[in-house]
């Protein structure tokens, strides 16, 4: 799981994200990695075009772009998952105002490295080396925590 921090809730912080990820990726491991992508319909994804065809326009799909239906969390439960153990770290109510980019890669570092029965005791991060490789993760700069350091709490990311 990724996750980034945005300027605003717009369709345009949105498009960045993607884009970045894009050319840091390459098109081709981006199709890989993205080949549809599941959202609900709030404000910030308005725009789908920009994000399946890129800003340039030009032409290419990478991606396609699909809306669950309004309330019905259990079709993305997996990301509602993720969702909890964001919510670990930094806890409803809690500004994210002095957080800089780097402490959410921390945090998702700490949590994609948490191993899951799910996942036959195996952490996300594990999983997703098996599947795509080191390079992509590198690339994706996700890193394994090692399993006595992992921190779930807001204590991670005290200052």
């Amino acid at each position: 799981m990724l996750a980034f921090l945005r300027d605003a809730n717009t369709s345009k912080s949105v498009i960045d994200v993607y884009e970045e990820l894009y050319h840091r990726l390459g098109g081709q491991d981006f199709r890989k990695l993205f080949p549809i992508i599941l959202t609900d319909n709030g404000s910030e994804f308005s725009n789908p075009k920009s994000i399946e065809y890129g800003a340039d326009g030009n032409g290419i799909r990478r991606t396609r772009i699909y809306y669950c239906n309004p309330s019905a969390p259990y079709q993305k439960a997996e990301i509602e998952v993720g969702h909890e153990f964001i919510r670990r770290v930094l806890p409803k109510g809690k500004s994210f105002d002095e957080l800089i980019q780097e402490d959410i890669n921390l945090m998702m570092d700490h949590i994609n490295s948490y191993r899951r029965k799910k996942l036959n005791g195996k952490s996300p991060y594990e999983a997703f080396c098996f599947y795509y490789g080191k390079d992509l993760a590198d690339k994706l700069g996700c890193h394994e925590v090692g399993a006595k350091s992992i921190n779930l709490t807001p204590g991670l990311l005290k200052k």
